[in-house]
């Protein structure tokens, strides 16, 4: 009986998709197996949340371009397209980040990356005719938010594989060269506009009305372009991913003991993540302008909660039987006050990095675009275009790839020092680099030459992407440390989809402040918010008597 207990795990691990032994810290069985299969599933995992991060994010790049090719909307409506995408990536994290346990990470992975198949090709197909109503984009865009709920299973699901000393590492990893999707995006999709990559398969060219540009240089108008190369370029990697995702990755029965058949795990992926949907739309009905409106402006913060505790709820209330008994399970991670407190750093972290994605390319556009005079007569600021303007089509990339890059760095850094004082010292480099921004932004948004300070504020905006960078890899660690094997996913997940909405927040106040005329005010909130999670992280997790020390 004895050899057969010792013999047994052997050809779940070695053969079958669902891994009924895993014993990350056990050293022994790590050397002989676990390490092998654990880096496997890593390194499929990566370029799956890649295209998650590019499909979700590809509405700031692809609205740029379609007003450069004559698509007949007004700005708000197209910067509605990313406002769009960037909640639904956010409320679809929340169901996201309780996928692994009730399905399966192999599961949630495959057919969370293949799903955004479907809106990479609506995408494609709209922008071939400058005739495609405003609705289709906006269900499209919101269908783009999948690749934005990719990242919390997937984050949930490779913590699962490896020990806890290399947890850092691991996520870093994951979500350090995943989040690579954003600078992807911005660099890939204005590239392969230029060439008729896919033939007569992907339509007729749309000259330009407006000149462009890309990292090579400009575009004139009355180029043809191919706009619709946006969405089908993002084929050529989900097609072998899809193939490479279902033979190549594994379930863990061990966290995931009752996923019942693939079919039925399938099933709940596609229902939950249908329930998020269909809450951000409504959500985005109360709020947009082109809906119902009521909740505009500063009715911003009641949308948000609504739409969080709607999804939740609906969660709630579509499981039934073993499904809801799991989900309960998962649920008490809200009891849990480290949740919360990891929530709120999370946020500082991931939320920066993501909404500053978001919304560089448009103060780029906006702040450095015009020159700013003051006429003496009526004492109101005259704006006209800045003929020394930079293209934040060349620069906005530059901040997401440092972010991006350094995030492996942070893992590392927090496994050798730990995860709270590396947040310590980052969330003050935020106060400091958010506060020093702002009066930048103030003054060349007072100044009839503004590109005199684009190179100061473009280093401060990638100091503030390295800072936010680290700290995700950081707060990762401590959030691997701070719960168990059973919590640790689902609170990675949760965090996460918090955060995301900072790619509808921060475009939101931003814009909101440049608008009034006084867009260093955003900056200088951003800066109180870092102040108050910088004395959040010491009482947590530095004091003398914290509740767990430096984690």
């Amino acid at each position: 009986m004895q050899a057969s207990n010792v013999a047994a795990p052997s050809p779940a691990i070695t053969s079958s998709v669902d891994l009924v032994d895993w014993r990350p810290e056990d050293e022994a069985f790590w050397k002989e197996n676990g390490s092998r299969i654990a880096n496997r599933n890593l390194w499929i995992s990566i370029p799956s949340l890649l295209c998650g991060f590019a499909v979700w994010l590809m509405w700031g790049i692809i609205t740029v371009q379609m007003a450069n090719a004559g698509f007949p909307f007004a700005p708000d409506q197209l910067f509605s397209l990313a406002a769009i995408a960037g909640l639904s990536g956010a409320t679809t994290r929340i169901p996201a980040s309780f996928f692994i346990r009730i399905c399966g990470g192999r599961n949630t992975v495959w057919l969370t990356t293949a799903l955004l198949m479907i809106p990479a090709v609506g995408t494609g197909i709209a922008l071939q005719s400058l005739e495609t109503p405003l609705w289709v984009f906006q269900l499209m865009a919101l269908l783009s938010g999948m690749g934005g709920g990719n990242f919390a299973c997937s984050m949930a699901n490779i913590s699962t594989f490896f020990p806890k000393r290399l947890q850092g590492t691991a996520l870093g990893l994951n979500a350090g060269l995943g989040n690579f999707g954003v600078t992807t995006s911005q660099l890939l999709i204005p590239a392969v506009m230029t060439m008729g990559v896919f033939g007569a398969l992907g339509g007729d060219a749309i000259p330009l009305v407006k000149d462009s540009a890309t990292l090579i240089g400009k575009i004139a108008a009355g180029t043809p372009t191919y706009v619709q190369n946006a969405g089908f370029v993002w084929l050529l990697l989900l097609v072998p991913l899809a193939v490479v995702g279902w033979f190549g990755m594994n379930n863990l029965l061990t966290v995931s003991p009752n996923i019942g058949s693939t079919g039925a795990a399938l099933g709940k992926i596609i229902l939950f993540y249908g329930i998020a949907l269909v809450v951000s739309a409504i959500g985005l009905y109360l709020y947009l302008p082109s809906g119902l409106g009521v909740l505009a402006g500063g009715g911003m913060w009641i949308m948000l909660p609504l739409v969080i505790l709607g999804t939740l709820y609906g969660m709630k209330f579509a499981a039934s039987g073993e499904m809801k008994t799991n989900l309960d399970k998962q649920f008490a991670i809200f009891r849990n006050k480290h949740t919360w407190s990891m929530t709120a750093l999370y946020v500082v972290t991931f939320g920066s990095f993501i909404g500053f994605s978001m919304a560089l390319p448009l103060s780029i556009t906006v702040i450095f675009g015009n020159t700013h005079v003051l006429d003496p007569a009526t004492q109101a600021w005259v704006h006209a275009k800045n003929p020394n303007a930079p293209s934040a089509l060349m620069f906005a990339w530059i901040g997401p790839f440092v972010g991006a890059l350094i995030r492996p760095v942070g893992g590392w850094i927090s496994d050798k020092l730990g995860g709270s004082i590396v947040t310590q010292w980052i969330s003050i480099v935020l106060v400091i680099a958010s506060a020093v921004t702002g009066y930048v932004m103030f003054l060349a948004y007072h100044s009839a030459t503004p590109e005199q300070y684009f190179f100061m504020f473009m280093a401060l905006f990638v100091l503030l992407f390295a800072a936010s960078g680290i700290g995700n890899g950081s707060t990762f660690r401590t959030v691997g440390f701070v719960f168990d094997k059973d919590e640790r996913g689902p609170v990675l997940g949760w965090t996460s989809a918090v955060a995301a909405y900072g790619s509808f927040i921060a475009p939101v106040v931003i814009g909101g402040q440049i608008k009034a005329g006084t867009p260093e005010y955003a900056m200088y909130g951003f800066a109180v918010f870092y102040a108050l999670c910088v004395v959040l992280n010491w009482w947590f997790y530095l004091r003398k008597d914290a509740y767990i020390q430096n984690p």
